[in-house]
């Protein structure tokens, strides 16, 4: 199941800028963008974003949007480095013949 996740950031180097988060299939995908015309581009995370999200998921568990299963999976994989897309992959061995 994918969820999504999103904020606005602001900073004295490059304004005000959105991020967006994608958590799907054991992967966590980063992007931001800034202003409406703009192309969406990878967005390496601070520990500040990744505060966020964690925060983010957090407000999303009383209501039951998402599982505990599902928010120890996002603090998981919000813990690695880089923009994402298989950053948090499980490598699974597949069946021998």
């Amino acid at each position: 199941m994918s969820m999504e996740f999103g904020w606005w950031n602001k900073n004295a180097e490059s304004g005000k800028y959105q991020v967006h988060v994608v958590v799907h299939g054991g992967n966590i995908e980063w992007k931001r963008h800034q202003g409406h015309h703009t192309p969406w581009e990878p967005h390496v995370p601070d520990d500040d974003d990744r505060e966020r999200l964690l925060i983010e998921a957090n407000k999303r568990l009383p209501r039951r949007l998402i599982t505990k299963k599902q928010y120890e999976e996002i603090k998981r994989l919000s813990e690695n480095e880089g923009v994402g897309k298989i950053s948090g992959r499980y490598v699974r061995v597949g069946p021998t013949r």
